[in-house]
């Protein structure tokens, strides 16, 4: 899901596909439920919830899985996203 993101979430979305070949991808702006909070700014965007079901992500821990998508997203990480929520669905 990509509807009514922005350049950020949209680049994540990509990096996601092209790295992992999720079956369900979710990628969602939550920045305007945090505007005033710590790490909000209101001219981009700056908190995510990802929604996840891979292949590559089976077999791995809770930690390790959220490790990998970190390390896919490292550079959104590092640069622009102040949080991300990540919730990974079992595929079939």
């Amino acid at each position: 899901m990509t509807t009514a993101l922005g350049p950020v979430g949209k680049r994540m979305a990509e990096k996601l596909e092209t790295s992992l070949a999720p079956s369900l991808l979710q990628v969602i702006d939550e920045s305007h439920h945090h505007a005033g909070h710590s790490g909000s700014r209101p001219d981009v965007e700056s908190h995510f919830r990802i929604r996840i079901s891979s292949a590559a992500l089976n077999g791995l821990n809770r930690v390790n899985q959220h490790r990998k998508v970190n390390e896919v997203l490292a550079e959104e990480l590092r640069n622009r996203v102040h949080a991300l929520a990540i919730e990974v669905v079992k595929s079939g």
